[in-house]
């Protein structure tokens, strides 16, 4: 018998943002922000708005911040690498194409997740995962010249659906990618396969110091798609995951942890081999993807349930029953991301073939867009 964490008090609770409507996309308005969590010294009071910063994109994935706080973002099926320059006032500019990927676009696949190199500085590189004719790979481009993409790790497998694509560089330095399981579910307990997985790697392609087995990349296993990957002030690393037919999940992840995919989905899992998520959905209010951390709360972003989903977490990682902001305001969100402004980034994707009426989804001419809401950390001035 499983039982999932149930959501009704949750959605019954939840704030949305005042004055917004899902169609013309808002102009910056002042009103009630989501309900995110506010950092110790906060402002009781801190300006808050919603800000529409692009739009007209083509399903936007991949999201991160130059050290300059420039927002960089990547269109799946395009291959479109882009900037969105900040200026000292808040204000973001128009997005200007860096580079095109030569990526297989179709279905799930093309430009994924990016990360840039903890020592950008230095070194100019951003890295990517993406989707070719023969498999996913991740590999590092240095913004700074016109060369190609260099593959650091090839060979992942692909298919039109369940490529994963998360990545983002941990606490440790580490680069951390969630592969999919190609839609073979086997693949996610076949130590030998890449799918079905959470990768972690050096900036050179090479299994990371401390992995559980030192000559592979696999960190955890047992996963069936994972496009979230976020970690807690104490450096808890903690994945978003697709489920099939009963349950999405947020999982806290532990070096060799295995996961369960295709044996178990969801919580109650009667067997000591496979580890339980620690929160659980119903896939039509869920299908979360990106991630990110607001000291001890959990942000993500929601394709299918078109929302997002904030999760706080109590001094012994014990879930508070989770929140549903900005439900259906905005279509499906893919990405979040906190900027260096102290703004919290979302994009959406409702050009990615799943936004219908049926679904209760419709997209307008202003799709796909990228949101910037304010927190607390933005009145303070820290992140």
């Amino acid at each position: 018998m499983r039982r999932l964490l149930s959501a009704a008090a949750a959605t019954a609770a939840a704030l949305t943002l005042a004055s917004c409507s899902f169609g013309e996309p808002p102009a910056p308005e002042t009103g009630a922000p989501p309900n995110l969590p506010t950092p110790s010294g906060a402002p009781e009071d801190p300006a808050t708005f919603i800000d529409v910063v692009a739009e007209g994109l083509e399903v936007p994935w991949g999201l991160d911040f130059l050290p300059d706080g420039t927002a960089i973002v990547g269109e799946r099926q395009s291959g479109r690498l882009l900037a969105l320059p900040v200026a000292e006032d808040g204000t973001v500019g128009e997005p200007e194409e860096l580079h095109t990927i030569d990526v297989a676009g179709g279905g799930e696949g093309g430009l994924l997740g990016l990360a840039v190199s903890p020592d950008y500085a230095d070194d100019g590189t951003v890295f990517l995962y993406y989707t070719t004719g023969a498999d996913n790979r991740i590999a590092r481009l240095n913004l700074e010249s016109d060369a190609a993409p260099e593959p650091i790790l090839t060979g992942i497998p692909a298919a039109p659906n369940h490529n994963g694509g998360a990545l983002e560089f941990g606490p440790d330095g580490h680069l951390y990618a969630a592969t999919g399981d190609a839609g073979v579910g086997d693949n996610a307990q076949d130590p030998e396969s890449l799918s079905g997985k959470i990768l972690r790697i050096t900036p050179e392609g090479e299994p990371a110091q401390g992995n559980p087995d030192p000559d592979s990349p696999v960190y955890s296993s047992g996963h069936r798609n994972v496009e979230g990957l976020a970690w807690n002030a104490e450096g808890v690393l903690y994945a978003t995951e697709f489920g099939q037919d009963i349950a999405d999940e947020v999982n806290r992840i532990e070096p060799g942890g295995n996961y369960g995919w295709p044996l178990y989905e969801g919580p109650d899992v009667d067997e000591a081999d496979y580890i339980d998520p620690v929160v659980a959905w119903e896939p039509f209010e869920a299908s979360c993807a990106g991630a990110v951390f607001l000291e001890d709360a959990l942000v993500t972003a929601c394709l299918r349930g078109q929302r997002l989903w904030v999760v706080q977490f109590d001094a012994s990682g014990a879930p508070a029953e989770p929140l549903a902001v900005v439900v259906g305001e905005f279509g499906r969100l893919r990405s979040v991301a906190m900027g260096p402004d102290g703004m919290l980034w979302v994009t959406t994707s409702n050009l990615d073939g799943r936004c219908s009426e049926e679904r209760g989804c419709t997209a307008n001419d202003a799709d796909d867009r990228i949101l910037r809401f304010s927190t607390s950390y933005a009145a303070q001035g820290r992140v």
